[in-house]
């Protein structure tokens, strides 16, 4: 597969991960709350339900992603499980280390950390695809399938841990 044709369609999917997780920060409160689009929207401020806003999005482009550059590439989707996975880590472990040394959130930082993870898990995804590293695709799907569970469930019925909390209602999932 072509390196540079893998380079610009990780970029775009950067872009179209950042804007669309973008707006589903606000897709479940426009639609009235609807518990349909809460399966994929964020439906309070926690941690949790802010991963979907990377999760989804990121989803979404390793499935347009398969079809236009994945059936070519032998690890395409081992590459874009391991990027989502590492956005996934770094907005969990950078949120709760930064809180935890000032003692609150930022907003500006949330954001920025956000994009900043959609950028590290596509460049990841970018750096995995263009080596040699082999791994079974069933397995990545896998994981990507019990994630997807994971969100909707616990949209609905959330452990009562800190990262499912919502810290202004205090509050788990829907």
């Amino acid at each position: 597969m072509d390196k540079r044709k893998i380079k610009n369609f990780q970029i775009i999917s950067a872009v179209f991960v950042c804007i669309l997780g973008t707006l589903l920060h606000f897709t479940y409160e426009l639609s009235g709350k609807n518990g349909l689009v809460g399966a994929f929207s964020a439906v309070n401020e926690s941690v949790w339900e802010h991963l979907k806003l990377l999760f989804f999005p990121m989803l979404l482009s390793t499935i347009i992603g398969y079809f236009y550059i994945g059936k070519n590439t032998s690890n395409f989707l081992c590459a874009k499980t391991l990027g989502i996975l590492t956005s996934m880590l770094f907005i969990v472990i950078f949120f709760y280390t930064y809180t935890g040394i000032i003692g609150r959130s930022i907003t500006f930082i949330d954001i920025t950390s956000f994009f900043v993870a959609v950028i590290l898990g596509e460049y990841l995804s970018y750096k995995i695809m263009i080596s040699n590293f082999k791994c079974n695709s069933t397995v990545a799907i896998i994981i990507l399938v019990i994630i997807l569970i994971c969100f909707i469930a616990f949209t609905y019925s959330p452990p009562k841990l800190g990262i499912f909390k919502d810290p202004i209602t205090n509050q788990y999932g829907i």
